[in-house]
């Protein structure tokens, strides 16, 4: 099986992420564009007391973390996922199922990020058609990824403090509501009414996991992370703990400033937050805040994307002509190009709603077989000092994506059932095409 690491042990990806610039990378990724909507989703599900679901949605976050921060500095190699899955069980359509869901999920994120970028956020600047907005976005996205990973995480590292920074804003702008007297700060401590505290949280927690989603796009470049076994942990459980801060801090403000019953009915809290202070914000800073945090989903989730499937290609899981390289950049150009070309045609012939919902539980089997394979890889010894995460956790986290699997409707498991055939399809006509050719 071919490999992208030479002899001498040398990636031919460069080495270019250090451990501040993977940390921003993971933070702008599990941040997102999600957190600016979802607030009041988890307030309609668990009332007044956000911050309790969040916490909970970060621990499950962090169960399954910790299972990639033992396999990247294990196996430091582009492919994530379906590298972990080919070593763990050895059975090559396995393997390509695990990486497929994989790159199909960030392939359909990116494909409705496009459409939440040319959506109603960018109308407060310009009135222009969705679908071919969309896709000129998606063009630009693959002209920065191909120019360079540290020409990317440097877009990304400005992106990120830009969201972070809206976000902190609505925190300090609901402490100086509350501080004048106004608000009430008592429902932060409240449940939903007429339903049991404990049943409350839990489904605003499988809602509030969905918000956390995106650190496992780290594992794709941990091929080109300097020193992958002392940052990448780091990084990965720094930004989770960060994001989580964040989350509930936005959460608290939220509901403090106005009911959970009125968060629950916008489609843009966070600026109803604002708007409740009385303080004057223009609207459009929080669409700008809004386009920055999408676009920044975008651009590293076809980071992502386009590192898996060179990855996989280097596998043997998919055609090897994708590992081609730009000689001077060093980055996939022919894997950027053709991921970027699946995700317009998801963005032509799909919905925003359809393509979230079959992100996630493609989302889910990946995390599954990652937490199975954590435990079946720990007979493999490595010379290399790696993370080791105590074998509760895995367990814990396959237990918490069985809970999680278990709430899905049964139009998102057509949807998802009819893109591993899919997958399963393209992998029966490579192997024949291998054959033919051999």
């Amino acid at each position: 099986m071919k490999t992208s690491v030479s002899a001498a042990g040398e990636s031919r990806l460069k080495q270019a992420i250090t451990g501040p610039a993977l940390f921003l990378f993971i933070l702008g990724d599990v941040l997102g564009a999600g957190v600016y909507a979802l607030v009041g989703k988890i307030a309609g599900e668990a009332g007044g007391a956000v911050w309790v679901p969040l916490l909970v949605a970060l621990g499950f976050a962090m169960l399954t973390a910790a299972s990639y921060a033992e396999l990247v500095t294990k196996y430091p190699k582009a492919g994530g996922a379906a590298v972990f899955a080919e070593r763990a069980f050895g059975i090559p359509l396995l393997s390509f199922l695990v990486g497929f869901s994989m790159l199909a999920a960030g392939v359909t994120s990116a494909a409705g990020l496009s459409l939440a970028f040319a959506g109603d956020y960018l109308s407060a600047f310009l009135d222009t058609p969705a679908v071919p907005t969309a896709l000129v976005f998606l063009t630009i996205v693959a002209l920065l990824n191909a120019r360079g990973i540290r020409e990317s995480l440097g877009a990304n590292a400005v992106m990120t403090v830009i969201e972070v920074s809206g976000l902190l804003f609505v925190v300090l702008l609901a402490a100086r509501f509350l501080m004048s007297g106004a608000g009430e700060p008592a429902r932060v401590l409240e449940f939903a009414p007429d339903v049991s505290p404990g049943i409350a949280v839990l489904g605003a927690a499988l809602i509030a996991f969905y918000s956390f989603v995106g650190f496992e796009v780290s594992a794709n470049v941990a091929e080109e992370v300097r020193n992958v076994q002392r940052n990448y942990p780091r990084a990965l459980f720094g930004a989770l703990l960060v994001a989580g801060l964040v989350y509930v801090g936005v959460g608290m403000a939220a509901t403090a400033v106005l009911p959970p019953a009125v968060l629950a009915e916008s489609s843009a809290p966070l600026l109803d937050v604002v708007r409740a202070t009385g303080y004057r914000v223009p609207d459009w800073l929080f669409a700008a805040v809004a386009l920055v945090a999408v676009a920044n989903g975008a651009l590293l989730t076809m980071i992502m994307s386009s590192r898996l499937a060179y990855g996989m290609a280097d596998e043997g899981l998919l055609p090897t002509f994708l590992t081609r390289v730009l000689p001077e950049r060093r980055t996939p150009w022919l894997a950027i190009l053709v991921t970027t070309l699946l995700a317009m045609v998801l963005t032509v012939t799909g919905t925003l709603r359809a393509l979230a919902e079959t992100v996630v539980l493609l989302l889910l089997f990946v995390f599954m077989a990652t937490n199975v394979a954590v435990l079946m890889l720990r007979k493999d010894r490595v010379a290399t000092p790696h993370f080791r995460t105590p074998t509760a956790l895995p367990v814990l986290a396959i237990l918490s994506c069985l809970l999680l699997l278990s709430q899905q409707s049964a139009g998102t498991w057509l949807r998802a059932v009819l893109l591993m055939g899919l997958g399963a399809l393209l992998y029966g006509l490579g192997r024949w095409q291998t054959r033919r050719g051999g």
